[in-house]
């Protein structure tokens, strides 16, 4: 038996991928509707031995399949991270085959039966993912037209698709289903590169609120979610890590372990200083792993907390010129009045309420992982290197896991049960905790921004300079990188993360149409990052936001004019116009210059607006919005109302869609109010909930939505770039409210306090 055939049980060694959609029929659901179902179809892995060769993502069978009973099957290498995509892309999908929506199924996330779309990440599902299923569907149904004009004797501008049938103008009754169609024959024709898509005039589920197939199963709380996987022996196993948490490079060695202290049954699985326990129930090994004496031997590397950023600005970094125009440092030096302006962003977690959880099943000859992660063919590259197997040889299955804001430990935790499986031979679950989720998982990484700028007599912006200084935004497993990106990784074999330069850069760029003009990004090398960096939603785009939107409202208030009037001035895309009109006008902008009120000693407090724009990654979604914040020296920052409007272009599913945007506002509100993650000398201290508080339910704002659709223009993704203006627009409102600039997140009552207190 091959390797890559081995795990088949029971089934027929040819079976190719067609043959098992049709053996299951309406079992082959996502993972969104039937929880028996969905073990059966997927997690019990019954779908082995497929043909690997329908994979080829040039051919519609890549992505869809029609069955005789006149279901449409659609594969999605992206996945369903709670954002609603798995609603979405039926939607999509179904609507160029005019099918019903009840008729579809998803099947995502799967290197065995999925193609490779590398990750679910980026806002990039519905704007670039869902583009080979749409163009499929719309291959697919000329095809259907074709061979139905066969059938039926006439010619194919005589027939109309409606509700998974085809039937003659005018004669529904003289009608053929598209399953009998198919019979038993696959689409082997490749896709169209141009295909003729429905007219979106004509649409009847794009752009309607289609509800999300995932919120029932999840509400009633029979959802599989990937802490609820089991398989058949299988044990559960607990890390043990040293003590300099979360840190880049891992400076730790591991020097003794008394192995004698280990309870009877307990396994201890070590590699490097790799160190696990394994043992039949999760309460054994948690508590073996807590009482196992260890001896770590560790050096303290990580900068006092006050010092983060002038070091990230000392380390050694390589200067990137992202944009420029004119000549910004001759307009500087000759210019009349001059600004700067520093802001700060702290490493800040993904904060997940479940932490990560994965199972592994390695055997000498191939391993089989249930995981989280939002990219199962990167994560099957870094593991096969982890575990020094062919790719071929290890199959990655999706799970939907409890909540996932970017790089979390998803990936980490398959790692540690894969290498722990390969180790004892049996299936392995390996659930984190809270503290190593918040310790242990990649963070948001923390930057530096520095901004200058010059207005001449005539209050015009005449020069605008930025600079800032970031590590990478994505450590993500991958084929290059392999196991060095996974915790596993560098505590096994001594490796540190690395990746692309990413993210640092993201929206450092401004929409504003400034003559002289440049942007610059350092890029820090990912080891001088002391704690350990990758994405969290928006990447780099929320930071250079944050900067960017708060600098112009400290030209606008120099220059004595509107913050709005003054945006306007400078923005040429239309789009981009009518965002920032729309929102300023439904949160009924007052039209002054800031700040008219300021914070007293007493206990009053007091008001204001603010407001930030910007176009997500300078190409894609055009999103404004309006904070009002309430804030007083001794209670801190209330943010009272957000009104957002948003732009992404064709709406597919408007309810799905306002989803996103509230999620992103109070996700937003939280990262922009509390959260930062803590550190000391040898690493993260913030471990639990306490020393990393959220926005809670009390502080929830109100949140105002104006959705643009506009049908004619690509859709795009809503995932992140609201996230992107909030903090912006809360830092603004404060200026408006107390005539306090506060540019170093997050708005704490103490940073308030200490603001207050320097302006004397």
């Amino acid at each position: 038996m091959t390797p890559e055939r081995s795990w088949t049980k029971g089934l027929n060694p040819d079976l190719s991928r067609r043959t098992f959609v049709q053996g299951v029929g309406a079992l082959a659901v996502g993972f969104a509707l039937c929880p028996a179902v969905l073990r059966a179809a997927t997690i019990d892995n019954d779908v082995a031995g497929v043909d690997k060769t329908t994979l080829a993502k040039g051919a519609v069978d890549a992505w869809l399949v029609i069955t005789a009973n006149n279901e449409l099957v659609i594969y999605s290498g992206k996945v369903e991270l709670g954002t609603g995509v798995a609603t979405a892309l039926r939607q999509i999908v179904a609507e160029e085959l005019a099918m019903p929506f009840a008729a579809t199924r998803l099947i995502q996330g799967d290197t065995e039966l999925t193609p490779d779309q590398g990750y679910t990440a980026g806002s990039a599902t519905i704007q670039q993912g869902s583009d080979p299923m749409r163009r499929a569907a719309a291959t697919a149904r000329r095809l259907l037209i074709q061979r139905a004009a066969d059938t039926l004797g006439v010619t194919p501008d005589r027939l109309v698709t409606e509700q998974g049938r085809i039937h003659r103008v005018g004669e529904p009754t003289r009608s053929v289903s598209y399953g009998e169609l198919i019979g038993d024959d696959q689409f082997t024709q490749r896709i169209d590169e141009s295909p003729a898509f429905v007219d979106p005039q004509d649409y009847t589920l794009v752009g309607q609120s289609v509800p999300r197939v995932d919120i029932p199963p999840k509400v009633f709380g029979n959802f599989v979610y990937m802490q609820d996987v089991t398989r058949p022996g299988m044990w559960h196993a607990r890390v043990i890590r040293p003590p300099t948490v979360g840190t880049t490079t891992i400076a730790a060695t591991l020097e003794s372990i008394d192995e004698a202290a280990l309870p009877a049954g307990v396994q201890l699985v070590r590699r490097g200083n790799f160190l696990a326990v394994v043992a039949e129930t999760e309460w054994q090994a948690i508590r073996a792993a807590e009482a196992l004496p260890v001896t770590w031997l560790t050096r303290a590397g990580l900068p006092r907390p006050d010092a983060l950023y002038s070091s990230l600005k000392a380390s050694g970094a390589s200067e990137e010129v992202v944009a420029s125009r004119g000549d910004a440092q001759s307009a500087l030096s000759g210019a009349p009045r001059t600004f700067q302006a520093e802001y700060h962003w702290p490493y800040q977690a993904h904060d997940s309420i479940g932490p990560s959880c994965a199972v592994a099943d390695v055997s000498e000859r191939q391993a089989t992982v249930w995981s989280g992660t939002q990219g199962v063919y990167p994560l099957r590259s870094a593991l096969a290197d982890l575990l020094g197997m062919d790719e071929g040889a290890v199959h990655v299955i999706y799970v939907e896991a409890s909540g996932c804001y970017g790089h979390n430990g998803a990936d980490d935790a398959a790692a540690d049960a894969a290498l722990i499986s390969q180790a004892v031979r049996r299936p392995v679950r390996v659930q984190w905790s809270r503290q190593d989720e918040h310790g242990w998982g990649p963070k948001g990484p923390a930057m530096v921004m520095r901004l200058d700028a010059a207005l001449n007599d005539d209050d015009d912006i005449v020069a605008w300079q930025f600079a800032n200084w970031s590590p990478t935004h994505t450590t993500r497993p991958s084929a290059a990188q392999g196991a060095a990106n996974l915790l596993a990784g560098n505590l096994a074999l001594g490796l540190v993360p690395d990746g692309p330069q990413i993210g640092g850069d993201r929206n450092a760029p401004v929409e504003y149409a400034f003559d002289n003009y440049r942007v610059v990004t350092h890029w820090l090398p990912t080891a001088t990052s002391p704690l350990r960096p990758s994405a969290l939603r928006t990447l780099g785009a929320m930071q250079n936001t944050f900067a960017n939107e708060s600098f112009i409202d400290e030209l606008a208030f120099a220059a004595k004019a509107d913050p709005v009037a003054l945006r306007l001035r400078y923005l040429k895309d239309p789009r981009a116009i009518a965002v920032v009109k729309a929102a300023t006008q439904r949160a009924g902008w007052k039209g002054r210059p800031m700040p008219q009120r300021y914070l007293q000693i007493d206990d009053k407090s007091v008001a204001g607006q603010g407001m930030a724009f910007a176009q997500y990654e300078n190409q894609y979604a055009y999103v404004a919005a309006v904070a009002e914040v309430e804030l007083s020296v001794r209670r801190g920052v209330r943010v009272r109302k957000v009104t957002v409007a948003h732009d992404c272009g064709r709406i597919i599913n408007p309810d799905g869609l306002r989803n996103q945007i509230e999620g992103n506002v109070l996700q937003a509100t939280s990262r922009a109010l509390k959260e930062e993650i803590l550190f000391d000398h040898t690493g993260i201290t913030s471990l639990e909930w306490g020393a990393y508080p959220l926005l809670t339910f009390a502080e929830i704002p109100e949140v105002e939505i104006i959705l643009i659709d506009r049908p004619e223009q690509p859709p795009f993704g809503a995932g992140e770039p609201t996230s992107a203006v909030v903090p912006a627009a809360i830092a603004n409102a404060i200026f408006d409210a107390s005539g306090m600039r506060l540019r170093t997140a997050p708005f704490t009552r103490e940073r308030l306090s200490q603001a207050f207190q320097a302006l004397g």
